[in-house]
């Protein structure tokens, strides 16, 4: 084995050396203000399974590595880190016989394995699968930023080997999770003003906890642009990379229209559809696709664009200032409608928009099985309970279980036919699709 690895390994695992070390090790990477992520507790009991390759995946700086610590904390259990973005990891992961034949150097008894940003490993759904294979009993935690490499190019190699974990900035309802036990008042208050932070720096983890919010955000969009475009994905036009994630954030809630936006940025049709894969992949943005129940005519085809982050987005468009300052509040109150949507989105169910060919539109439509769930958007505070000609369509064609106005302000409940109508305020809504579909 090769010494300079074995200097890495045991400068990144301080507990084999000394065993007194071990709690110490295992909270030095959790922070002094730790928030738990709503995921934590499912996943910690599929991550004590040791017949498969636990993947957490999601955008870079979203907690991943910390939920992982966390609950190796919580077990109080050894574990070997395994940082992959080392040269010298990278090739000790070439082939699992060999990797296993040293870590009988490395580890004498069986602890877990976490490795993290996985997706630098040339193949890791071989590796994995190899390790899997070999009945090595132990669970395998894996973190990667980059679906492209550790999802699509991992699922055929890890095919019933591996369980899936997508961890995304906070939610509001995760920032707010510390308010159970204050007043009906306190909580309200707290609550809108937590809403107002969200809405405009988002819910990374070191970007919500910071006193410098745009500093940090601006750094996170370099990174994204310059080492994950450049380097990660080797990029050939970074220029034409950076023009396009800023017509993203300025498109929020609109229909993607590749030959139009080509035509923008100077570069072909087929450039931009893979650079906005790359970007979907790595967890940046989601070309959310239309709802097409076959009851409408509908434009079935183009998918609308979001960003997964409004702070991102608002770093983009460089513009910070409060919701009721901006020109752009309704598409910026839709974006972060649509990530809390995503954040919340049941097992097993789609998130959808749809548009009619007569132009009709509702902002969007969850979907498990035969369950439809439709929400529309209002940025404004309504003062009485007005439905939209569009969202009356959508609900006598596919009568769906619940339909909500969110809004800002307005609480009202009233029948449709079958459908039940809700005027619902943005905090409400992830509780109200999770009881939906539970």
């Amino acid at each position: 084995m090769d010494r300079d690895l074995q200097t890495l390994l045991l400068r990144d695992n301080p507990w084999l050396v000394e065993k007194s070390r071990l709690d110490a090790w295992l909270h030095a990477r959790i922070p002094s203000t730790f928030i738990a992520r709503s995921a934590a507790q499912a996943a910690s009991e599929r991550w004590c399974r040791a017949d498969r390759a636990h993947l957490l995946i999601g955008p870079r700086q979203a907690g991943k590595s910390t939920m992982i610590w966390a609950h190796l904390a919580d077990t109080k259990s050894p574990s070997l880190f395994i940082d992959c973005e080392q040269p010298l990891v990278r090739r000790w992961c070439s082939a699992a016989p060999l990797f296993l034949a040293d870590l009988e150097q490395v580890v004498p008894y069986p602890v877990p394995l976490f490795f993290e940003e996985a997706q630098h490993l040339d193949d890791a759904g071989l590796f994995f699968k190899g390790l899997i294979d070999r009945m090595i009993e132990v669970p395998i935690l894996v973190t990667g930023s980059s679906s492209f490499h550790l999802g699509a190019r991992t699922r055929e190699s890890l095919a019933g080997r591996a369980t899936r974990t997508r961890l995304l900035p906070f939610s509001l309802e995760e920032v707010c999770n510390d308010l159970a036990g204050k007043s009906k008042m306190v909580r309200e208050q707290l609550v809108d003003e937590r809403l107002a932070r969200h809405l405009i720096f988002g819910g990374y983890p070191e970007v919500w906890l910071s006193e410098e919010p745009q500093t940090l955000l601006s750094e996170l969009v370099e990174a994204i642009i310059l080492r994950d475009a450049t380097d990660l994905f080797s990029i050939a036009r970074p220029d034409a990379f950076r023009r396009l994630l800023r017509l993203a954030a300025g498109q929020v809630g609109n229909l993607v229209n590749l030959s139009e936006w080509a035509s923008i940025l100077g570069i072909g049709r087929d450039t931009v559809a893979s650079y906005l894969e790359i970007l979907e992949s790595s967890h940046v943005v989601v070309p959310l696709p239309p709802f097409a129940g076959g009851r409408r005519a509908e434009l079935t085809s183009r998918p609308k664009i979001f960003l997964v982050d409004n702070g991102i987005r608002n770093q983009l468009v460089h513009d910070f200032r409060p919701l009721a300052d901006r020109l752009d509040a309704g598409p910026l109150f839709e974006n972060w409608i649509f990530t809390e949507l995503w954040k919340a989105l049941p097992p097993g169910a789609t998130l959808h928009h749809w548009r009619s060919t007569s132009q009709a539109e509702v902002d969007f439509v969850v979907v498990r099985g035969d369950l439809i769930v439709g929400v529309e958007v209002k940025a404004g505070r309504l003062r009485r309970p007005t439905l939209p000609r569009a969202s009356r369509s959508f609900i006598e064609a596919y009568e769906p279980a619940k339909f909500f106005v969110v809004n800002n302000g307005l609480s009202h409940q009233e029948s449709l036919g079958q459908t039940e109508v809700c005027w619902i305020t943005g905090p409400e809504l992830a509780d109200c699709i999770r009881r939906e579909f539970s």
